[in-house]
């Protein structure tokens, strides 16, 4: 599969994190949420207009803007 961005992913797809990037600030606290290399995250859905974006990861539900999901890089799953 090819390594692309979180905030591309499909809604009720599934994908592996591989890194985390944006600014320290940023990636502290989506790695404090789970968000870490190796975790399997899905798409649950995307706002009406887009943004915010629902992500399962861990057992629970968590909201991301876009912008700051585009920091997580991802391989999506078949």
């Amino acid at each position: 599969m090819t390594p692309t961005v979180l905030s591309t992913l499909g809604v009720g797809r599934k994908a592996r994190v591989l890194d985390v990037g944006g600014d320290a600030q940023l990636q502290q606290r989506l790695l404090e949420f789970g968000i870490l290399p190796g975790v399997e995250v899905r798409l649950v859905r995307v706002a009406p207009l887009g943004d915010p974006i629902e992500i399962e990861v861990l057992g629970y539900n968590l909201s991301l803007r876009k912008n700051e999901a585009a920091h997580v890089h991802i391989e999506a799953l078949p």
